[in-house]
């Protein structure tokens, strides 16, 4: 037989494009239509509907950036439609292939019901199957002129992503407003022939099965009258039955679809806008539950269910209803689709409790899966935290990101720095969006890596961010890809349904022990500082404010302390927006400016308000403020200047440092413990440990040395840094000022004043009494673009690894690049410290709010040594999406401690996230309500329980990576005690600790997480 292969496949291209679809609507008629302009920002629905109108007209422009335009379309279906499917085609102007990056509407029944979503690919509304003839239509569309930020040719810096520089020219023209006739018999054969077309081609030709599917294809275009789309339709699909019928072998790969709808809380778009990008996804979703029998629709974040239940209570109603019917299922418990990398210890716990509570809450629903298909890579402490919180199970996408090492496993059990064990699941579809498109389907099959062991996978489908969801036409492919031969098997599943079979036919998977680092998107862990430092400090006031309301609340009405009830609502308030703003889009880096912006505004009213809370509980314990008493109140972990973790007492005396100027210029600095010396650029050329008689900067080598580099990605300019930044290279040593300042105190200190570009820096660099460590700190008034700006500590330690602070833990890197795997770690994370260290001395670095550094190690050609340099990323300057990055004043601290072990570093960490408060009052001193005896042990949270009850509820962790026993002492009467989850409900296999005299006692194994609930006697 002659190859026609060619011929019969752009036959069917053409055919399909030009004929088949467009008879999908054979006959239509143009609606009527109206349009009011809302002023401002949007208004709530029934304002919406009585806005006074104008007229528009197919053609017309609309819709100023994030402005909101009110739609009425209004008609007659004819009479001579009648017993026909009617459907009213609304198309604000849509772009297909950018389904969620564009305009989008909601679609109200006069009463103010919602209807569904109109996006790109979902552009229909069903008026009725069939019709009477005659029947009025009116409906009114809520459409969101949201500009295109990311275009054709991406990255390309905008002024439309803050409103305020956004300006007022119409985005978009009304392509299209009509009641049509829908061909169903049309529609089911453009699905008959797009799958087997689809199929078709990713199948052998040398294979019978793909020439099986021509002929059907060929046979059944023969049947298409071209003149009589409609009439024909039906004899095509006929022609099609026989292999649509063929089944799929046992063996063909599984997959569980999901119905997903990805939608980030913020990132090319506000916050306000997520929330109607909700409403339009989920009356979508619940639209086509009520159609579609097997369909299965999940969705994460609670924070958006919130949302809806706020702002679009009747679009919630149809949520919950269906919520009920097992149908739409809430995914992932947590509050959102978090960075895991830099959120601290205790909110990654939290993004747990209040997800999972609310699910709970809500619906009576506890989830099972973690569910972060989109976050930027995953910290080695996160196993832990989700077994903490009750889960068992982790789904994620983006791994298959990474550029350089492609990962070995797609279903696997990922070990955390504890040693927890987490069964993990990376979709082989390679996509969140997964549109049931042969390519896709096939692509999972052929990609998944556990072939011979396993058979099934996950594949979540739909339009994400606003596009709208699941469409019908996906579930109409995955319907004949339920048993079809030479394609993978498809079903509509939940999460949990899937992992459950995935568990049981894979008992013993591979293991990743460590972090799962993504290969690509490094420059979040430094974009938009201000952020960054907005979360650091949330975090660490909100440790305080709990601790210290806790403190006051148990020890209300004691002699020293005043009346002080808790504030749970505004804790619990104040949690929830912290957590948000830990979205993968947020926290990184990657949103538009006006993302950023009002994030600054909002982290500026919760420390606002954290700072009165802890004044509040500080105040009603130091008593009366005439008292006379100054308490330093310390909110560490550990012991400070005499104070104990967790208690107020007076300040110890301080001590003074030595200050002495250098006959070549610069300044020595000496307090017993540390001799440093500035030369006269500003750079640290001597920090020399006096006890260990051991120097920690790198022989001929300066250190807090300044460093920029251009700063141009390949692509994502706010998400990446490509390794050739390192380059090209300067190094700031001109120096405009270098002088000495000391202060009441007794610290002494270095004042540098640099300039570069159009910025100017100036460093503090300090010495304090009795301490083993530098201060620096940095204030730059930052004006440079794509450039990128380090701070350098180049360190006489040999040492092949080295940690950073993780949640609860710290993980360890390498230092070399043996292999591409530690070669493509080029920039890293680290929360409060990064330590390394020789056996017997080691140095830790830390910091108060910044996350990204990188580690390199040369052998000095002087003397054999080896130079371990430690560079801390400080700002960047790109101009996608938002093209003002970090432009203006930042301030950072950070800290070199020489001679540090890990404890040191751990104890460093905290003191210089945590400052010393004082306050005026009667007490003699606040005894701690916790404390342990053993400082490899860290409290990470002292509170009063979520439900209320009273009762205290105290987290511990090992910080060490060792075996740790210590005692727990409870400044308060215990009258019960109970081992709990993270959500504060007791575990039923946990052993009961040893309770004596009001203390209790434990044995913690490496980086082990306990939490105790205790109620009071």
């Amino acid at each position: 037989m002659h190859d026609d292969r060619s011929l019969v496949e752009a036959r069917l291209k053409r055919v399909l494009d030009e004929r088949i679809r467009p008879a999908v609507y054979p006959e239509s008629t143009p609606l009527e239509v109206a349009v009011w302009d809302a002023p401002g920002e949007p208004v709530p629905v029934e304002e919406g509907l009585a806005g006074p109108t104008r007229p528009a007209a197919v053609g017309d422009r609309w819709g100023a950036p994030w402005a909101t335009s009110w739609f009425r379309v209004s008609g007659t279906v004819p009479q001579h439609w009648a017993g026909r499917t009617v459907e009213a085609i609304l198309d604000l102007g849509f772009d297909e292939n950018m389904p969620g990056f564009q305009c989008e509407g909601l679609v109200y029944r006069p009463d103010g019901s919602p209807v569904k979503g109109l996006n790109p690919r979902n552009q229909w509304v069903r008026i009725g199957a069939p019709v009477a003839g005659g029947e009025e239509v009116v409906l009114h569309i809520e459409a969101a002129s949201n500009p295109v930020i990311l275009d054709y040719q991406p990255f390309v810096p905008t002024t439309l992503g803050d409103k305020e520089t956004a300006g007022t020219e119409p985005q978009y023209r009304l392509a299209r407003m009509d009641l049509a006739v829908f061909d169903e018999n049309v529609w089911q054969l453009v699905l008959d022939l797009e799958v087997l077309g689809e199929l078709m081609a990713e199948l052998p030709v040398e294979g019978a099965r793909r020439w099986e599917i021509l002929r059907a294809v060929g046979r059944a275009l023969d049947a298409v009258d071209l003149q009589d789309v409609n009439g024909t339709a039906a004899a095509a699909r006929e022609r099609l039955a026989d292999v649509l019928a063929t089944p799929a072998p046992a063996t063909a790969h599984h997959i569980s679809a999901v119905g997903h709808a990805h939608i980030d809380s913020a990132w090319l778009w506000p916050l306000r806008e997520t929330v109607r990008k909700v409403a339009r996804t989920t009356a979508n979703m619940t639209a086509l539950l009520e159609d579609e029998p097997d369909f299965v629709f999940a969705m994460s974040q609670a924070q958006q269910f919130a949302w809806i239940k706020e702002h679009r209570p009747e679009v919630y109603a149809k949520v919950k209803k269906a919520v009920a019917e097992g149908r739409f299922v809430p995914a992932g418990g947590m509050w959102v689709e978090s960075d895991t990398n830099m959120p601290g210890s205790e909110a990654m716990a939290r993004q747990f409790v209040h997800g999972k509570r609310f699910f709970l809450d809500e619906f009576g629903i506890e989830n099972d899966e973690a569910w972060l298909p989109d976050t930027f890579g995953f910290a080695a402490g996160l196993p832990q935290i989700i077994k903490a919180a009750g889960s068992k199970w982790l789904l994620t996408q983006k791994i298959s990101w990474s550029t350089i090492n492609k990962f070995p496993h797609h279903t696997f059990d990922w070990e955390g720095i504890d040693g927890t064990r987490i069964f993990t699941h990376f979709p082989p579809v390679d996509s969140y969006n997964c549109s049931m498109t042969g390519e896709q389907i096939a692509h999972a099959a052929r990609n998944f890596k556990e072939k011979g062991v396993a058979r099934h996978s996950l594949a979540p489908t739909g339009w994400g961010d606003g596009g709208g969801g699941t469409t019908r036409e996906m579930i109409g492919k995955a319907a004949r890809m339920r048993s079809l031969e030479g394609s993978a098997t498809v079903e509509w599943e939940s999460p949990a349904a899937f992992f459950e079979k995935a568990e049981a036919e894979y008992p013993n998977p591979p293991v990743w022990v460590g972090e799962l680092y993504l290969e690509l998107h490094r420059a979040t862990l430094t974009s938009q500082a201000k952020t960054k430092q907005g979360n650091r400090r949330s975090e660490h006031l909100l440790r305080e404010a709990e601790l210290w309301a806790a403190t006051a609340a148990v020890r209300a009405g004691s002699p020293a302390g005043a009346p002080y009830s808790y504030p749970y609502e505004a804790l619990d308030r104040i949690w929830k927006t912290v957590l948000l703003h830990q979205f993968h889009d947020i926290l990184p880096g990657s949103s538009i400016a006006w993302v950023h912006r009002e994030a600054e505004r909002t982290y500026a009213a919760l420390a606002a308000e954290l700072d009165g809370i802890i004044d509040d509980a500080q105040r009603a314990l130091a008593g009366d403020p005439s008292g006379g008493t100054a308490l330093v109140f310390n909110s560490a972990p550990h012991p400070r200047h005499g104070v104990p973790a967790g208690a107020a007492g007076p300040a110890g005396g301080a001590g003074q440092v030595e200050l002495s100027a250098r006959e070549d210029g610069g300044f020595v600095l000496g307090n017993g413990l540390l001799e440093v010396v500035v030369d006269g650029r500003g750079l640290v050329v001597s920090a020399y440990d006096i006890a260990a008689e051991r120097e920690t900067v790198a022989p001929g080598e300066a250190a807090n040395l300044l460093q920029i580099h251009p700063d141009f990605p390949n692509q994502w300019d706010a998400w990446d840094v490509d390794e050739f930044y390192r380059n090209t290279v300067t190094d700031l040593t001109d120096a405009d000022e270098v002088t000495s300042v000391r202060d009441g105190d007794g610290a002494a200190a270095v004042r540098v004043v640099r300039s570069f570009g159009t910025s100017t820096v100036t460093q503090l660099l300090t010495l304090a009494p009795g301490s083993k460590r530098l201060d620096i700190d940095t204030e730059v008034d930052w004006h440079e673009t794509e450039k990128f700006l380090k701070a350098a500590f180049p360190l006489d330690v040999h040492a092949d690894r080295y940690a950073s602070e993780t949640q609860f833990g710290h993980v360890y890197r390498a230092t070399h690049t043996n292999t591409s795997w530690e070669a493509a770690k080029f920039e890293a994370c680290n929360h409060r410290f990064v330590h390394l260290e020789e056996p017997g001395w080691g140095v830790a670095l830390v910091n108060d709010s910044t996350y990204g550094h990188d580690v390199t190690r040369t052998v000095r050609a002087s003397d054999g040594g080896t130079t371990t340099t430690v560079r801390v990323s400080l700002l960047r300057a790109p101009r996608f999406p938002d093209p003002e990055t970090d432009q203006g004043v930042h301030r950072f601290r950070h800290a070199l401690a020489p001679g540090a072990a890990i404890g040191d570093a751990v104890r460093e960490g905290y003191r210089i996230n945590l400052p010393e408060r004082v306050v005026e009052g009667a007490a003699a001193e606040v005894a701690p309500l916790v404390s342990v005896d053993n400082d490899a042990v860290v409290v990470s949270a002292v509170k009063l329980a979520d439900d209320q009850s009273g009762d205290l509820v105290v987290r511990l962790y090992e910080s060490a990576g060792g075996r740790a026993k210590t005692t727990v002492t409870l400044g308060t009467a215990i009258g019960g005690l109970a081992v709990t989850d993270l959500l504060e409900r007791p575990l039923a296999d946990a052993e009961r600790p040893r309770v004596t005299d009001g203390s209790v006692h434990l044995s913690l194994r490496p980086f082990e997480l306990v939490t105790l609930r205790l109620t009071r006697g």
